[in-house]
């Protein structure tokens, strides 16, 4: 699935139809999308799942006849995980490569400083992974988060549950780790402040760097104090760094929740395979009935071997929202046309893969993530009631 793409220099991925009797799409001139990734760096392992998802959408665009006729082209840069580098690579895609169109990057981090340039030069932007608060405190007008909800809102479902249980059996104090990444953060501080006002102890609050690796003192703060509630603001890597160290010191919470980590498809034998009982929000199912999630997880599984995860399909929902307003208004290219693209989506609901979208004022996406839950070797979703595959387990078995 992971293959090697020219890092610092542009890759160009022209997407027609491969072979067979698919038709390419027509038009003489392509329509080129930008977009700058972490395809190395710390944001490299999920940078390179939303590049995948990206490219399931040009293959199944361009294999469908394109858009306006004509195929879709992706131009690449990676951005090494740098939040100035990912300034240049916009920069250079909007006013030197003159391409089209753009899309976002992977981790706040990075959309943020990604989508002031696009705004500067008054253009689209839609993006999969920018989910923190502070990216709709900015005051963007043309940035659009796809995705159900943001990280402050992805566990009001697991809150919700676990304040609705009956006192005796109701956890009562609370651990939390969190990288110093506006997305971790969110999503860790939002469950954290929902129970502390539900009447929970928060007894451990700890920041890490993004660079750390050794959690070994940050692992026996937790252990020793006995936490119920385990809340881990990670990425993929440093949750799982975290893991191991607390399982090596037989730290065994009620409840254990995770922002990423649990829905990579390396993390179960990452830690040991002792994910029972681990959760992790999640805006996407490859199982969800509606008719272009279908096609995308056919397609996508075609083209790559393994079905598609949470981070490829936010990314291939950026793309079914760009192309819903490119088909809609009759044009992609810079100029008055991206203020038509924005004032479409702003109006319009989008069917996506992860369900029909729309935003406020802001960009911020009206709903709510799903809860996922390790059981029997398998991650299923547990909450709300009227999307659960499993039974909600608490408390979580040791791992």
């Amino acid at each position: 699935m992971r293959w090697a793409t020219a890092l610092g220099a542009a890759a160009i991925l022209a997407l027609g139809a491969c072979s067979g009797d698919d038709e390419p799409a027509t038009g003489d001139d392509p329509i080129v999308v930008g977009v700058s990734l972490p395809l190395t760096g710390d944001f490299s392992e999920p940078g390179k799942g939303v590049q995948q998802g990206y490219e399931a959408w040009a293959k199944i665009v361009n294999d469908a006849g394109g858009l306006l006729g004509r195929r879709v082209e992706l131009k690449i840069l990676d951005d090494q995980s740098n939040a100035d580098r990912v300034v240049a690579d916009y920069e250079q895609l909007i006013g030197k490569d003159q391409v089209d169109l753009v899309v976002g990057p992977f981790s706040t981090r990075l959309v943020v400083p990604a989508a002031r340039v696009a705004e500067e030069y008054d253009m689209l932007f839609v993006e999969p992974a920018g989910a923190a608060k502070e990216v709709f405190e900015q005051g963007f007008k043309n940035l659009f988060y796809a995705a159900p909800a943001v990280a402050n809102d992805h566990y009001n479902h697991l809150a919700a549950h676990i304040l609705a249980l009956p006192a005796a059996q109701r956890p009562k104090t609370v651990a939390v780790a969190a990288m110093d990444d506006p997305f971790a953060q969110g999503t860790a501080y939002g469950l954290r402040d929902k129970l502390k006002a539900g009447g929970l102890s928060i007894v451990v609050d700890e920041v890490y760097p993004p660079n750390t690796t050794d959690f070994g003192s940050i692992a026996a703060k937790i252990a020793a104090s006995r936490a119920d509630v385990l809340i881990g603001g990670s990425q993929y890597q440093d949750g799982v760094n975290l893991i191991v160290a607390l399982q090596q010191l037989d730290y065994q919470p009620k409840l254990a929740a995770f922002s990423t980590a649990p829905t990579n498809p390396e993390f179960a034998k990452a830690v040991g395979n002792k994910t029972e009982g681990i959760l992790s929000p999640t805006g996407y199912s490859q199982d969800a009935p509606y008719p272009s999630n279908t096609e995308f997880v056919a397609k996508y599984t075609a083209q790559f071997g393994t079905p598609p995860e949470e981070d490829q399909a936010n990314a291939y929902t950026t793309g079914q929202v760009v192309a819903a307003a490119v088909t809609a208004v009759g044009c992609a290219e810079q100029g008055d046309c991206q203020r038509k693209l924005v004032d479409w989506i702003r109006g319009n609901e989008v069917q996506t893969v992860v369900g029909p979208l729309t935003w406020d004022a802001t960009g911020k996406p009206r709903g709510a993530h799903m809860i996922q839950q390790w059981i029997g070797g398998d991650i299923r979703i547990v909450l709300p009631a009227a999307a659960k595959e499993a039974e909600f387990r608490y408390p979580k078995p040791a791992w």
